[in-house]
C-alpha cells in the first residue's frame, strides 16, 4: 500500500508527516526528489513531528546533522548530494547511524542504496504545477 498526498501549502506538511510516521514500518526514511522539491523542508516538517529541539538544515558539507529531541533522543538527518565516492561514507561511520534504533532521513539515497538495509520507507517528490506530489511507501526487500 502506498500513500499519496498533493501539497500546495507549506503548513499541510505536519499533518502529512505525521500520517507518514503512524503509516511507515521503519525508522528509515529515504526521500528521492530533484534539486528544490522540498526535501530539506519535508525533513523539517518530520523533526517538528519527533519533538526535535535543535535547528533543523541541510548537512550538505557535513554529510550529517544530528538533532536532538525533547527526550534526549537523536534524529539524523543526511546529504549525500556532494558525496564523491563510497569511502566518505564509510569514513562517518554510516552504519552506526543508520543500523540504529533512531530515526534516520536521507536526501539523495541513491548514491548509497547498495549500502543500506532492506527494510525502509521510500519518498518521492515530485513538482508538479505549483504542487507537490509526494508518494509513500514501505520497503521490504526481504519479503
Amino acid at each position: 500500500m502506498n500513500l499519496n498526498f498533493l501539497v500546495k501549502e507549506e503548513s499541510r506538511l505536519s499533518d502529512i508527516t505525521d500520517k507518514i510516521l503512524n503509516f511507515s514500518n521503519s525508522n528509515l526514511f529515504l526521500l528521492y526528489g530533484k534539486m528544490g522539491v522540498g526535501k530539506t523542508t519535508f525533513i523539517k516538517s518530520f523533526c517538528s513531528s519527533l519533538n526535535v529541539i535543535d535547528i533543523v538544515s541541510s548537512p550538505t558539507f557535513s554529510i550529517v546533522n544530528e538533532y536532538k529531541t525533547l527526550e534526549e533522543s537523536s534524529v539524523f538527518h543526511f546529504d549525500f548530494f556532494r558525496t564523491n565516492n563510497k569511502n566518505e561514507i564509510f569514513d562517518i561511520g554510516y552504519e552506526e547511524y543508520i543500523f540504529s534504533s533512531s530515526y534516520c532521513f536521507i536526501e539523495w539515497p541513491e548514491i548509497i542504496e547498495e549500502l543500506l538495509p532492506t527494510s525502509y520507507v521510500k519518498i518521492e517528490m515530485f513538482l508538479e504545477g505549483s504542487m507537490r506530489r509526494i508518494v509513500v511507501e514501505n520497503i521490504n526487500l526481504d519479503n
